[in-house]
């Protein structure tokens, strides 16, 4: 059908590439009500992740996706991506602050926005591909990208109003340290829970009286039992009638 087309059209899997790769940009500039096809003027960076795109999708025997599924190779490409996000947050914060002065919300958002577009614009590049899986929505279960880069906007927002006494540099290179131990331990570790999973369980708990999920999970597991021995006996109940109507029946 039409969804199974959207999905195979090259038009369509190349926009959505694009909309992960400059996400950031597109939706840091509605934020703040700039043109959001801006990123499309930079033509090299344009150019650079089309030819990515390519090799990744159409690449003969898929030797480039194959080149870098090499785990070395991923662990560096992986450091790498981290190193950009504090700078796409840090020129986020910037370039807020530019057009709306100590506005500490809108330079939070905006560098939240330009660190993690990718994830936050994950529905409407869904849409583009003919996907909806509104489950997905990052605003109502964050990843761990989404969250460390809010965090990482708060932080950069508070020094650059400096109200967070730790020079900038200094800041940026314990940022990113973080973030490169924390992607390659959960790489390695092949983990996708996040480091701030007991952190938020303990806030969540304290401050709006969530329950922890495993107490649930055992309380399903025991109803789920329950049930199946109520079925069980249900089950050899019927049995037992059928067998004595059987010899009824004989001795008849």
């Amino acid at each position: 059908g039409a969804v199974e087309v959207s999905v195979r059209s090259p038009i369509a899997c190349w926009f959505s590439a694009m909309l992960y790769c400059f996400g950031g940009s597109v939706l840091s500039s509605l934020m703040l009500a700039e043109p959001p096809v801006a990123f499309l003027a930079k033509g090299t960076n344009i150019l650079l992740a089309s030819s990515v795109w390519y090799l990744v999708f159409y690449c003969p025997q898929d030797i480039f996706y194959r080149c870098f599924a090499f785990l070395p190779l991923r662990l560096l490409v992986a450091g790498m991506k981290e190193v950009t996000r504090t700078w796409k947050i840090t020129a986020g914060i910037a370039h807020a602050d530019s057009r709306f002065k100590d506005a500490w919300l809108v330079m939070v958002a905006v560098g939240w926005a330009r660190g993690a577009g990718g994830g936050l614009i994950s529905n409407f590049e869904q849409l583009v591909r003919g996907v909806w899986k509104p489950e997905t929505n990052e605003l109502l279960k964050m990843s761990y990208p989404v969250k460390v880069t809010l965090i990482g906007a708060v932080l950069f927002t508070l020094q650059h109003s400096q109200y967070l006494p730790i020079a900038r540099h200094n800041l940026m290179f314990l940022y990113t340290v973080f973030l490169v131990i924390s992607k390659v331990t959960m790489m390695l570790t092949r983990s996708a829970t996040s480091p701030f999973a007991p952190i938020e369980a303990a806030l969540g708990h304290m401050f709006f009286g969530l329950q922890k999920t495993p107490s649930k999970v055992k309380g399903e597991g025991a109803a789920s039992s329950n049930g199946s021995s109520v079925c069980d006996r249900s089950s050899s109940e019927q049995h037992r009638d059928g067998v004595k109507k059987r010899q009824a029946k004989k001795t008849e």
